[in-house]
């Protein structure tokens, strides 16, 4: 009987995507300068210090740079061994957060032990995109089958039912990634019409349950008649006040307590507001171009599951960066969902740089043509 190779941990590769690593270093960049532009009076005012919310975010962000590179090294195939594992945490976490989360602002999302602090709910993204990238993969073949593809929903459903019990906005994000990675995968597009119309009436259900969520529905299509619909019209005020080349660096108006909690999920206003129509351009070309270098990266990879994964991360920005500049400019409902990279959050960062260090880890195990 032959002997089946032993896989490594880590591994060398022949191919690093340097293009990818500077877009993202460039993005976490920015993303301290905009942090520290939009907080520096509110953590002034609030802390005594104007570079509070800088340092702490610039700690994660070294933190998550060294997690990115130390995991860009890893063999993402050694992912698959702990993918059932991933899942069960995932749930018990989600589970002891529902019951025993910390509260802020409204919502329970949070674990605290000590003096450390996280959301499950981004561990969850990242064991979804392994897990169902995993599942996809091993029966690639039969997905085009109802009974397969409901399996994969329902399991995942589990998941994006817990985190949509507390975090409606971020259930959406999870759902995104799964949908995309069993369209890239599955041959019949007709499927996802009917995924569609299961969508159409989850969602309904889940109004119907919980009906408060019903206000931000009439907060989007009238904004100026709803107290809680203030944070969208100083958003728009921002965006507006801005023109082509914004007021500058440090000179918004609106941060200055209009827009509560400006660094975090409306930071892209206020990017507008000091740099202008020209400057929130920028900001997308950059996520525009991190996109396009996870396309080549999921198009090369060495098997399936590996472009399934970056297919998965490529859902996940992908859909935050929409999702977040949509409700900026009021072209959803209001929900809180961060722009990657940029709006402050520290736990919410260090998994994406993980995420980041899959993709590269996958882009490792790219063949390079030999040219004779």
């Amino acid at each position: 009987m032959a002997k089946t190779k032993k896989r490594k941990l880590f591994m060398k590769g022949e191919y690093f995507d340097y293009t990818t690593v500077f877009v993202i270093l460039v993005l976490v960049c920015f993303g301290l300068v905009m942090i520290y532009s939009t907080s520096s009076y509110s953590a002034y005012i609030k802390f005594g210090d104007a570079a509070y919310f800088l340092k702490r975010q610039g700690t994660f962000a070294l933190l998550g740079l060294a997690c990115m590179f130390f995991v860009s090294r890893i063999d993402y195939h050694n992912y698959k061994k702990l993918t059932l594992i991933g899942y069960v945490v995932s749930v018990g976490l989600l589970l002891f957060v529902f019951l025993f989360g910390s509260e802020k602002l409204g919502a329970k999302r949070w674990i605290e032990i000590g003096p450390i602090q996280f959301q499950p709910s981004e561990i969850a993204k990242i064991v979804m995109i392994i897990f169902v990238a995993h599942m996809v993969s091993n029966c690639a073949a039969e997905i085009k089958k109802w009974k397969i593809l409901l399996k994969v929903l329902f399991i995942s459903a589990i998941v994006v039912g817990l985190i949509a019990m507390e975090n409606l906005s971020t259930a959406i994000v999870t759902l995104a990634i799964v949908i995309v990675i069993l369209f890239v995968a599955s041959p019949k597009y007709g499927q996802f019409i009917g995924m569609g119309m299961i969508a159409a009436a989850g969602m309904g259900l889940f109004l119907a349950l919980f009906p408060y969520r019903i206000e931000r529905v009439k907060i989007w299509l009238a904004p100026e008649k709803y107290e809680k619909g203030f944070q969208t019209l100083q958003s728009l005020y921002a965006i507006g006040s801005g023109g082509i080349f914004g007021k500058g660096l440090g000179q918004s108006m609106q941060k200055m307590g209009f827009i509560p909690e400006s660094h975090n999920d409306m930071i892209f206003s206020v990017i507008c507001e000091e740099l202008g129509l020209f400057g929130a351009i920028c900001v997308i070309i950059l996520f525009l171009v991190l996109i396009w270098r996870l396309m080549i990266i999921a198009a090369n990879a060495k098997d399936l599951f590996g472009s399934l994964i970056v297919v998965g991360v490529m859902a996940h920005i992908a859909t935050q960066v929409l999702v977040n500049i949509a409700v900026v400019t009021n072209t959803i409902p209001p929900t809180g969902v961060t722009l990657p990279f940029i709006s402050y959050g520290g736990t919410s960062l260090v998994f994406l740089l993980i995420e980041m260090g899959i993709v590269l880890g996958v882009s490792r195990q790219i063949k390079l043509e030999q040219h004779p």
